[in-house]
């Protein structure tokens, strides 16, 4: 098999190193295979070649999208086809009759963003919507939320423009009886005409069709993908006499790419929503209850109705990014139902959110009923979203597991199905997660399971076996979204019957003679319990670590968090900030999944005495630029900075620590070596022959500007030239002095003093070290420590509730909250954690003030100035723009909007590092750059991180003022 001639022949990549095989050898379920290799194709030529390559060599292409199927739809021995990063186009929008033709990689939520200027959206909602592909939504057959009213992918997939089999290209859409006849009495002898034939002989014998009829789930489900969907088919044309126009299409949503390579579709377009919109969130007593009350919601016509159960609340209460969506929570509810109704004007809204309250209570059920509008119906949604990966937050080995996640009922008969797995799992010791699409039928269930040991997968096997059992008795679908995959193929033939098995095999080999697409999905699958993401009795190993990982029990298990949901797919058009390098190479390797999946992969399977050396997992930390977006945003809590920075430390420990790192570590000795003489230092780098030959030398980019040093350092100017003129402080604050600011920017640190100063406050500086930000960012821990063991100790005594520790730069100020208790332990980090909590950046500190009445809103001019706000990344993950945002606007009446931008691109050094200059630039340019061009030059451009002034000076030559300075100049002098 020469994969060598194969690479040569396409336009595309082919990976056949460890490494990306690897990275694409699980998905977001329990699964693992390694893949032959994996291709990333830029023609349709391409994915022609790469089958006709399969076909000879008898392997197999496996295509995939954003790779977060939660069956194993995605893993397998074959080549693996990526059509995320080139086949991602919008080919044509039709608003006059309601269409798009679309590639297969489109992100289902940018082609929403898209389609909204001309009042349309794409209606099937999966909870993975801002990264999740139209390709794959049609593989499995996707849906959501709002299936109530809009169904599933099926129902909105028109045409489609495929690869079969042999190689060949077809199209697939809508035939009249005259053109359906024409094909199966065509006497040419290609697939095509093959598979109309089959088709036809298949469905016109009574005998499949009672077959049909009788074993497939019922017709009522709208939510099922259980084997192919040959009962639809039954019911079109020529097989039914008033039933619709005969479509394969119905056929290739739910396939799982097991019959034909989708290259473009052509989906059914929406009208917009009306735009009023409530949400009754019904607080329950118990899962009966709740689901009592979704019967009752469901006679109110809401478009959607979704359950959540407190062990969904309580996975919240461990995210960052999840806990100010808690906010319509009261008091401590089993369940919450949300209803969503939505309605042609707000009064209607709200009338009939009381109607169903009112109904609810007759019935005696639920004991709370919020209404949720506006813009909180985000947060609500955005809570119910993040359920899956909120439950991989579990610490330990155990873990929910998807195994029985995603079957399916007629909704009448979901309190009685739902009791009846209450005493299977309850019969094992077991207890499931519930939450998700109550009004369609289906709650995603997931018992916690240690797949890691033999007993375990046994109960997943004996878990799989009994549900199957129990579904088939409600003739209901195994799966009702997710597919079949390989975690429910196996169970087709009870599910459908042996009769309807062999029909489907017989679908299968006609359309697929080669088994060359995705073998072992839907038919002829390897048992449920094989090919594991971990093998049977695998021990985790320990290791001693700087950084403090006990809460999730140590660093490997950290690692294993990454459930595979993929959140850290989405692209700038979706917003936040994970995960910047992802965003702007849309490769699958500069995901924080891939950097969680390449550490567990290493570290498990390695027979080194330091599995952290590995150069397969250098070469996927790379890119990352430890931004911190994943310690908020994913909703794993996956830290992929922390573990970073662990990593670095240990792969030093045996590599050694490069120079250029080293010297970055120091950043703070350097600058006050060269603050001995700062002239000499700038005109150094103002020199561009002097200045780029240093750069080089250090192994910076030539073309980044490097920071200036001021005139006189912070801390010298606090010293000697401060004279308070406050006599009657409002408060005192410990004001700590950064490395960044005192030597490069101490301009910003002299006004924070004058503007605390100003406003009434006690300044007091301690002769405090520097924050070892510069150090963490190279995985030079023990330095790191040592500072997070002098800073501790000297302020620990010093500051409380009522004399907090503030900070200027977020990223060393918020070294206090984040690192400092991870580096330290006992007492120390008991003293850690007592100085966090009363450390504030100096927006926070301001803004609290404010709410206090501390600070005289009269002091600031009335300047009505337009500010547009970025926001430092570490800010954003570890505390809020709101406090800046409020602060800006109320202190000088100026209108504040914040640039819908992630990460800036620099991150400390890595912009200035040659190697990675080019992809900070192209990150900067997604979102950042641009908004920052096209404000005219009276608009103000804020940023409260120093590295993000210093990229937005380099990249679009404007200056951006730290929010300090801002609310000096607008101080009434």
């Amino acid at each position: 098999m020469n994969l060598t001639s194969l690479k040569k022949e396409l336009e595309g990549e082919l990976f056949t190193d460890n490494t990306i095989r690897r990275l694409y050898a699980t998905d977001a379920s329990a699964y693992r295979e390694i893949p032959l290799a994996v291709a990333i194709p830029k023609s349709e030529d391409d994915i022609v070649a790469l089958i006709r390559f399969a076909i000879k060599h008898k392997t197999s292409v496996i295509p995939r999208t954003a790779g977060t199927s939660l069956a194993g739809q995605v893993v397998g021995a074959g080549i693996v086809v990526d059509v995320s990063k080139h086949f991602n186009k919008i080919v044509e929008i039709n608003k006059e009759e309601g269409w798009a033709i679309v590639q297969p990689g489109i992100v289902r939520d940018d082609l929403n963003n898209h389609l909204k200027q001309f009042g349309y959206f794409f209606a099937p909602e999966t909870s993975t919507a801002n990264r999740a592909m139209i390709g794959g939504m049609i593989g499995n057959n996707s849906c959501g939320s709002n299936s109530v009213v809009y169904g599933s992918t099926r129902e909105h997939l028109l045409e489609v423009n495929a690869i079969l089999a042999d190689g060949s290209q077809v199209w697939f859409g809508a035939l009249t009886e005259e053109q359906f006849n024409a094909r199966i009495h065509a006497s040419d002898e290609t697939l095509e005409t093959k598979l109309y034939k089959h088709i036809y002989n298949l469905l016109s014998d009574k005998e499949n069709l009672k077959e049909i009829e009788k074993e497939f789930p019922k017709p009522s489900i709208q939510r099922r993908n259980t084997g192919y969907a040959i009962d639809m088919l039954a019911r079109m044309q020529p097989f039914k006499t008033n039933g619709g126009a005969f479509n394969f299409c119905s056929l290739i949503a739910g396939s799982e790419g097991t019959l034909a390579f989708v290259t473009s579709a052509k989906i059914k377009l929406t009208p917009l929503d009306p735009p009023h919109k409530k949400l009754v969130c019904i607080h329950c007593k118990s899962i009966d209850e709740s689901l009592h009350a979704n019967l009752v919601a469901l006679k109110h016509n809401p478009s959607a109705v979704e359950l959540m159960d407190h062990y969904v609340f309580e996975a919240t209460k461990r995210n960052i990014g999840q806990i100010e969506n808690r906010f319509f929570i009261e008091g401590e509810p089993q369940a919450i139902l949300v209803a969503e109704l939505t309605r042609a004007s707000e009064e209607k809204a709200i009338t009939d959110a009381k109607a169903l309250i009112e109904d609810l209570k007759n019935n005696g059920l639920g004991y709370s009923y919020p209404i949720v509008g506006g813009d909180d119906i985000k947060k609500v949604w955005n809570l119910r979203k993040a359920g899956l990966g909120l439950l991989s937050n579990v610490p330990g080995d155990e873990k929910p597991v998807p195994v029985i996640e995603d079957t399916a009922v007629a909704v009448e008969d979901l309190p009685a199905y739902i009791a009846d797995v209450g005493e299977v799992l309850k019969k094992h010791g077991l207890y499931s997660v519930h939450y998700a699409h109550a009004g369609s039928g289906e709650l995603h269930l997931r018992p916690i399971i240690d797949l890691k040991t033999t007993e375990g997968v046994q109960l997943f096997r004996t878990i799989a076996e009994e549900i199957a059992t129990l579904v088939k008795k409600y003739r209901g679908s195994l799966s009702g979204e997710h597919g079949d995959g390989r975690l429910r193929g196996e169970f087709i033939k009870q599910m459908i019957g042996e009769h309807n098995y062999t029909l489907i095999k017989e679908l299968k080999y006609t359309w697929d003679p080669d088994n060359v697409f995705n073998p072992g999905k839907i038919v002829d699958t390897p048992p449920m319990d094989t090919f594991l993401r971990f093998e049977k009795d695998q021990v985790t190993k320990e290791f001693d670590t700087i950084l403090d990982f006990s809460e999730t029990m140590g660093v490997l298990r950290t690692a294993e968090q990454c459930n595979g949901s993929g959140d850290c797919r989405k692209t700038h058009i979706s917003g936040g900030t994970m995960c910047p390098s992802y965003m702007a190479t849309r490769n699958e390797k500069d995901t924080t999944r891939a950097r969680a999946n390449i550490l567990r992969e290493m570290i498990t399977r390695s027979d080194k005495s330091n599995p952290f050396a590995h150069e397969e997992i250098k070469e996927v930390m790379d890119l990352c630029l430890s931004c911190k977006g994943c310690k908020s945003e994913c909703p794993s809590n996956v830290d992929m900075g922390k573990l970073k920075q662990e990593w670095q430390y240990q792969y030093y420990k045996e590599k050694g620590v490069p120079l250029r790192s080293r010297l970055i570590g120091n950043f703070a000795l350097t600058m006050k070596l060269a603050s001995l003489a700062p002239w000499g230092y700038n005109f150094i780098f103002n020199n561009r022959v002097l200045g780029n030959t240093m750069k080089t030398l250090i192994g910076f980019a030539p073309d980044r500007s490097m920071p200036h040093l001021s005139p006189i350092t912070w801390k010298k100017w606090f010293r000697k030239k401060f004279k308070p003129t406050v006599k009657t402080p409002v408060r005192t604050v410990y004001l700590f002095i950064d490395e960044l600011l005192n030597y490069n920017e101490a301009e910003i640190g002299i006004l924070t003093v004058q503007l605390l100063d100003r406003l009434g406050y006690e300044v007091k500086v301690l002769d405090h070290f520097d924050s070892g930000r510069s150090f963490l960012s190279k995985g030079l821990l023990e330095e790191a420590r040592d500072l997070a063991k002098k800073n501790v100790a000297l302020f620990k005594d010093h500051i409380t509730a009522d004399t907090p520790l503030i900070g200027v730069e977020p990223s060393a100020i918020l070294t206090f909250r984040d690192e400092y208790p991870d580096l330290l332990r006992g007492k120390e980090k008991e003293s850690a954690l007592q100085v966090a909590s009363h450390t504030l950046m100096i927006d926070e500190f301001l803004s609290k003030e404010l709410d206090a009445g501390r600070i005289d809103v009269n002091l600031f001019k009335q300047q009505k100035a337009l500010i547009k706000l970025h926001g430092h990344c570490q800010q954003k993950a570890l505390s809020t723009l709101t406090h800046l945002k409020k602060l800006l606007t109320r202190l000088g009446n100026n209108e504040v909007h914040l640039i819908p931008s992630g990460c800036c691109g620099m991150a400390g050094s890595f912009g200035y590092e040659k190697e990675h200059y080019d992809l900070s630039m192209q990150i900067g340019e997604l979102v950042l750059f641009p908004a920052v061009r096209k404000q005219p030059d009276n608009v103000i451009i804020a940023a409260p991180g120093t590295s993000c002034r210093h990229q937005i000076k380099d990249g679009t030559s404007r200056k951006a003022l730290h929010p300090v300075e801002i609310l000096w100049d607008a101080l009434i002098k």
